[in-house]
């Protein structure tokens, strides 16, 4: 077997399942295979040399695929987390009436996330990124209940919007690349000079923005992972959320200095990575602060890439894939986290303190992977307001972090409805053991990076030292914890849909207004005149 093959089976074995779902025998079993349809993409990103590009026969699009070090990264421990939650799903769909269509939104979503990291051409891309976008709708909507129909109603339109910025994005794109090429390294050598680089720019990074959850696209994740059931909570807050991730790795133009792009990346990643902590801080759902969590952080990677953007270098991408790597399976643990709790066996212990390392994790703890992903980055931030930025947004993550194992703990006490079976509680430490090892393994593949620098006093200090501040502030916290206020998932959507009764009345009343102005001309005429000299003498120098 090739290597071209191997890299391809990452996402075909995962569709192929889905045609034999055709037949009445494999549908009935379906989420049997769950568990091993990512085991072709975990081998790809073990055996698949770097660099190997393939080319797909006209019957496949003849999509072109390639796999590099971020890609490779990302491709591994999405596999390792999708072959975890697909042991957790297959257990919850046992016997429930609903399962081949979970499974096949679940294979779909699947072939989706893993495809967008190996994909070279924009079509391709698109493609995958429609696949693990769309698809996501089954797995969130799987309940059928009033909420989980708000929240998978919501996901989708924001999906489609997502969808739109980034076709446009690609026509531009293919549009300004000479010799009608479609690959991506091709579009984005030939972003610098396009005569739309910046709208181009701009619909970049809403539509990849949309996807990691950036303020004030973030409303999304807040009502879906909440809404989903544990295991699709877990890959779609560690692994799909990925794609813009790898979106924004393979099209943003890091070979060339975008200083002004650069600020806006970074204002927005860093506005994200304290809203999340603020908000997440009001929230009494710990699906919701693990969401909220997760704006917190894809916010702060958004930070790192505008400081790569703005110095012209590819630096910063290796170490964002592995921040993004850590990130993955530390967020999925903690979901699963939440249904091994109703597995425990004996002492609560025995899931509470596993799952506080994986939470403090997130904030840096020392000798974990979270410790190795801050130092990943600290190069790229430099010793400017970024780095300072990062180390309080650090702060705030363990406070969150804290507030969400209170919620944990307390969840922990009150008798389960419904126990998960023991190959749920392995999915869960298998998570806990490739977050805690994982992360040891691939750091040396950082340029410049050995582990024995994690073990410096100097580092430890630098990681410890935010989590003690944050264990104070939580501490102080406490007393007032039940006088902080209570923001609805989603919060500023909440406040949206309150508004939109008065929104509708006013939008009433001028449909009113132009079918009096419209039988009006001269009125019409008027109105308009007034705007145009209204606009005019502000326009005009005092």
């Amino acid at each position: 077997m090739t290597a071209g093959t191997v890299l391809a089976s990452s996402f075909i074995v995962p569709l192929f399942m889905l045609v034999a779902a055709l037949g009445q025998r494999t549908r009935e079993r379906l989420s049997d295979l769950l568990p091993f349809a990512p085991l072709p993409a975990l081998l790809a990103a073990l055996v698949v040399p770097d660099g190997t590009i393939v080319v797909l026969p006209r019957s496949l699009l003849g999509i072109t695929l390639s796999l590099d070090k971020p890609g490779a990264m990302l491709l591994g421990a999405a596999s390792l987390l999708w072959i975890a939650g697909g042991i957790y799903a297959r257990q919850m769909l046992q016997d429930a009436a609903r399962a081949v269509r979970f499974a096949i939104w679940w294979l779909t979503t699947l072939s989706g996330s893993l495809g967008v990291f190996i994909a070279a051409d924009m079509i391709g891309f698109y493609f995958f990124y429609t696949l693990v976008s769309l698809a996501a709708y089954g797995l969130v909507a799987y309940d059928e209940t009033a909420a989980t129909r708000r929240a998978s109603t919501i996901y989708v339109a924001l999906a489609l919007l997502g969808e739109a910025f980034l076709l446009m994005a690609f026509v531009l794109l293919a549009a300004a690349t000479p010799g009608n090429s479609l690959l991506i390294s091709d579009a984005v050598a030939a972003l610098r000079s396009s005569p739309w680089r910046d709208i181009t720019m701009l619909l970049i990074v809403l539509g990849f923005g949309l996807k990691i959850g950036l303020v004030p696209l973030h409303v999304w994740m807040p009502l879906t992972y909440s809404a989903a059931p544990i295991p699709a909570a877990a890959v779609l807050s560690g692994a799909a959320v990925k794609a813009g991730v790898i979106g924004l790795i393979r099209f943003l133009p890091f070979d060339v200095s975008l200083a002004g792009w650069s600020e806006v990346l970074m204002v927005l990643g860093f506005v994200s990575a304290f809203y999340g902590v603020a908000i997440g801080l009001a929230q009494t759902n710990p699906k919701a602060v693990l969401a909220y969590s997760s704006v917190s952080q894809m916010g702060l990677l958004a930070a790192v890439l505008g400081m790569g953007l703005g110095s012209g270098s590819r630096a910063a991408l290796l170490p964002v894939a592995f921040y993004a790597v850590h990130h993955m399976l530390a967020k999925g643990g903690l979901f699963l986290a939440l249904g091994a709790a109703a597995a425990r066996r004996g002492s609560a212990l025995l899931v509470l303190v596993p799952t506080v390392v994986l939470a403090l994790a997130l904030a840096g703890l020392p000798f974990t992977g979270g410790q190795l992903a801050k130092m990943a980055i600290k190069d790229p931030l430099g010793d400017g307001v970024a780095s300072v930025l990062a180390q309080i947004s650090a702060i705030g993550s363990a406070l969150l972090m804290l507030h969400f194992l209170y919620l944990f703990r307390a969840g922990i006490a009150e008798a389960p409805a419904d126990r998960p079976s023991a190959a749920a509680v392995v999915a869960w430490l298998m998570m806990v053991f490739a977050a805690l090892a994982l992360p040891w393994f691939l750091f040396p593949t950082l340029d410049g990076a050995s582990r024995a620098d994690a073990f410096t006093l100097q580092e430890l200090w630098g990681a410890a030292w935010p989590i003690l501040i944050g264990g104070l502030l939580a501490a102080l916290l406490w007393r007032w914890r039940t006088r902080l206020p209570r923001i609805p998932e989603g919060d500023v959507l909440f406040i949206a849909e309150r508004c939109a009764p008065t929104v509708s009345r006013l939008g009433a009343a001028f449909e009113r207004a132009d079918g009096v102005l419209r039988q009006w001309p001269i009125a019409s005429m008027c109105v308009a005149l007034l705007v145009v000299l209204t606009a005019l003498a502000l326009a005009m120098p005092a």
